[in-house]
C-alpha cells in the first residue's frame, strides 16, 4: 500500500443516479484516499460507469452529493488536477500524434514535458509522428493514455484501460500506473480483467444493481467469499483419509485430483492440525485460496437470488 493513504481526493455521499425510472446507482458512498490505486468492477449495467461519469462532472447526481478534492468536479480547478482514458478512443484529423499531445498539454497549468509523457506511454518517435487518425487500436489506446496524464493530473480515471494492448504494452502501462501511485498519485480503473485488479489494485469497489456489493483489499474479499483448501500428497489409503477429513470441524468437501486430496475448508489451521494428529506420511502440502473471479461470481450471484 502506499505511504500517502489518508488523504480522501473523491467521495460519494449517498448517491442516486435515476434514468426515468432507473436507479442506476442506489445510495451509494465512499471515500478514496490520495495514493491508492482503486479498482471499480461490477457487471455491465451495474452502475460502475455511471459513477466514473458522475466523479468527471459528465453526470448530475439525482440525489446525494459529489466531491473531487472537497469540490464540484465541474469547478475548473478541479478539472486542472483530473485526467481521464475512457473507452471510445477518438482523435482530431489533419493531427500528428505529437501536435495531439501538445494541444492538450496546452490546457493545463503544470503539464508534464513530451518527453516525459512519450516515455511514461511507450509512443516511440515514429508513433509521436505519426498522423494520430492512422495509428492501431492498440497505438490509439497509448495516445489516450498520454493525454490522460498530459495535464500532469492527481487524480486518474482509467475505463477498460488494456482493452486492444498487447502483451508488453499492458505491462509497461502497469509498470506505469504503479510509478505514478508512488509519486502519490490517485489512480480509479475499471477493468473486465480480474487479474488486473487482482494484481494492481489496493482497494476493490465491487458494484452490482447499482449498489456497492463489496468494498476491500483484493485478499479480504477473496478470504471472506471465496473457497479455501489444504491439498496433499499421502501414501496412505485415500478412502481412509478421506473419511478423517470429513469429521474435522469446518472441511465441507474433499475430493481428489490429479493424485492429490483436496480439503475444504473455511478453516486450514484446524485441517492442517488434524493432518499433523494422525502421523500420516504427508508431503507436499499446499493451501489454495479461490480467486478473485470466484468471489465476483458469488456477490453478484447471491445478489441476484436475493431479489
Amino acid at each position: 500500500m502506499p505511504e500517502f493513504i489518508g488523504e480522501p481526493v473523491a467521495e460519494l455521499r449517498k448517491v442516486t443516479k435515476m434514468f426515468g425510472s432507473k436507479k442506476a446507482v442506489n445510495q451509494v458512498s465512499f471515500a478514496i484516499e490520495k495514493g491508492s490505486v482503486t479498482a471499480i468492477l461490477g457487471p455491465n449495467g451495474a452502475g460502475k460507469s455511471t459513477a466514473i461519469s458522475m466523479m468527471l462532472g459528465l453526470k448530475d447526481a439525482s440525489e446525494g452529493e459529489v466531491l473531487l478534492f472537497g469540490r464540484s468536479p465541474k469547478d475548473l480547478k478541479v478539472r486542472e488536477r483530473l485526467g481521464a482514458m475512457l473507452q471510445e478512443v477518438s482523435v482530431m484529423d489533419g493531427l500528428r500524434t505529437r501536435e495531439i499531445i501538445n494541444l492538450i498539454r496546452g490546457y493545463y497549468p503544470n503539464p508534464l514535458s513530451l518527453q516525459d509523457i512519450a516515455l511514461l506511454s511507450g509512443l516511440t518517435s515514429e508513433e509521436l509522428n505519426k498522423w494520430a487518425v492512422k495509428m492501431s487500436g492498440g497505438q490509439k489506446r497509448k495516445l489516450s493514455f498520454a493525454l490522460a496524464i498530459a495535464g500532469n493530473p492527481e487524480l486518474l480515471f482509467f475505463d477498460e484501460p488494456t482493452v486492444g494492448l498487447d502483451t508488453s504494452a499492458r505491462r509497461l502501462f502497469w509498470q506505469t500506473v504503479r510509478k505514478l501511485a508512488s509519486q502519490g498519485k490517485t489512480i480509479l480503473f475499471t477493468t473486465h480483467y480480474l487479474q488486473e485488479a487482482d494484481d494492481m489494485a489496493d482497494r476493490i469497489l465491487l458494484f452490482h444493481q447499482g449498489q456497492v456489493v463489496a468494498d476491500g483489499t483484493p485478499a479480504a474479499i477473496k478470504s471472506k467469499l471465496t473457497r479455501r483448501s489444504v491439498s496433499f500428497i499421502v501414501d496412505a489409503d485415500h478412502r481412509q483419509v478421506k473419511e478423517l477429513l470429513h469429521e474435522v470441524p469446518g472441511v465441507t468437501d474433499v475430493y481428489e485430483q490429479d493424485g492429490r486430496l483436496h480439503a475444504v475448508t473455511d478453516d486450514t489451521d484446524t485441517a492442517l492440525a488434524a493432518l499433523f494428529r494422525t502421523g500420516l506420511a504427508v508431503r507436499d502440502m499446499r493451501i489454495d485460496q479461490g480467486s478473485l473471479d470466484e468471489a465476483f461470481d458469488q456477490l453478484t450471484t447471491s445478489q441476484e437470488e436475493a431479489v
